[in-house]
């Protein structure tokens, strides 16, 4: 890769990885103390939904498009089915700052339940980071009938992109969950692919896509709105966040309970940054094999950005997610994004033009 192409690149995976960040207006918030032992705490009352025989005192059940779930007895998935009044999210997280969300506009929408879109995340973290990998693989993991409109964007001859994030959202409409995606880099549909020209372009427009390969979580309420609402490829595993020392660190394991790998960022210094709204589109097809179009905007409040492999860890095992990305022949580190405060909205996606 000659010199300006690689710095061309380098330099614009930031905007990307911050904008895939959620799936995914703080405006300039001080996450105190009390709302973070708070957020840990909402964290901790969330874990172990999966299983009926492991039912908390602090949980109940609910029906939720015929499958009986879990949730956080009170929470405000519980109360409001993803429309909680934004003066009761102020009273409960008064650290917050609401205004960005306070401009948006939620709409009544039956996805195989009832929801409101778009649904809020108020206050989260992630970090991503983003690998050039074989291009042939990448192409074999998307659908022909997607790959008909979109494209994996390609950086030099037979290497594509591939950005892996862990989040941990910390309040959100349905209360809160850790998640991994790992996702490939592709154009805009029905255009060109002229690899990092057309990334380029996205980059301008602040307008971003991708087509999502694995995203599992770990709350069953996480699990069963994503899978019947949002057609994405959503289960369940255990997963551990922590926001201790000088990394950020997600610990992911199989669905035994066994360690699959883990993913450690450095906590990089956050300079003065304004607070800027990307697109994250993604099409993937619904129960009908019909495709569909989803996409979050996200606003990010803290960030920093890296292009050193010290700065990220994957610690890699022999368990299922390991093996595939193992699969994925990941290559050079393009960018690593710490992103330790964001907002984000997600919207429920529906048909594409194809498809109508």
């Amino acid at each position: 890769m000659n010199t300006f192409k690689m710095l061309v690149i380098t330099a614009s995976m930031g905007m990307y990885s911050n904008g895939m960040a959620a799936i995914d207006v703080k405006g300039t918030i001080s996450f105190n103390s009390q709302i973070a032992d708070k957020n840990v705490s909402i964290s901790e009352r969330n874990k172990n939904y999966s299983k009926m025989d492991t039912l908390k005192s602090n949980q109940t059940i609910i029906n939720l498009g015929g499958h009986q779930v879990p949730v956080l007895k009170g929470g405000l998935y519980d109360r409001f089915r993803s429309n909680p009044p934004l003066s009761v999210v102020e009273k409960e997280a008064p650290e917050i700052d609401l205004s960005w969300f306070k401009t948006i506009q939620k709409q009544k929408k039956e996805v195989g339940f009832t929801t409101y879109s778009p649904n809020f995340y108020y206050s989260n973290s992630s970090i991503t980071a983003i690998y050039t990998a074989d291009m042939t693989m990448l192409k074999k993991l998307i659908p022909a009938e997607v790959r008909d409109i979109v494209k994996p964007i390609s950086i030099t001859p037979g290497r594509g992109l591939v950005a892996i994030t862990a989040y941990a959202y910390h309040y959100c409409d349905n209360d809160s969950y850790n998640e991994l995606s790992i996702s490939i880099v592709t154009t805009k549909p029905n255009s060109t692919n002229w690899g990092v020209f057309s990334l380029m372009k996205e980059l301008k427009n602040k307008n971003l896509w991708g087509y999502i390969l694995k995203l599992p979580v770990d709350t069953e309420l996480a699990r069963v709105r994503g899978v019947v609402g949002y057609n994405l490829p959503k289960w369940l595993i255990p997963m551990k966040y922590s926001d201790q020392g000088e990394m950020m660190k997600f610990d992911f394991y199989d669905e035994s309970g066994k360690m699959d790998f883990s993913m450690g960022g450095k906590k990089l210094a956050i300079g003065d940054v304004q607070p800027d709204i990307v697109r994250s589109n993604f099409i993937n097809k619904d129960r009908n094999g019909q495709l569909t179009h989803g996409y979050t905007d996200v606003r990010a409040i803290k960030k920093a950005s890296s292009k050193k492999k010290e700065d990220v860890q994957l610690n890699l095992t022999n368990g299922p997610l390991s093996m595939f990305i193992k699969s994925l022949d990941l290559g050079k580190l393009m960018r690593y994004d710490y992103q330790p405060e964001f907002q984000a909205a997600l919207y429920t996606p529906e048909l594409t033009e194809r498809s109508k």
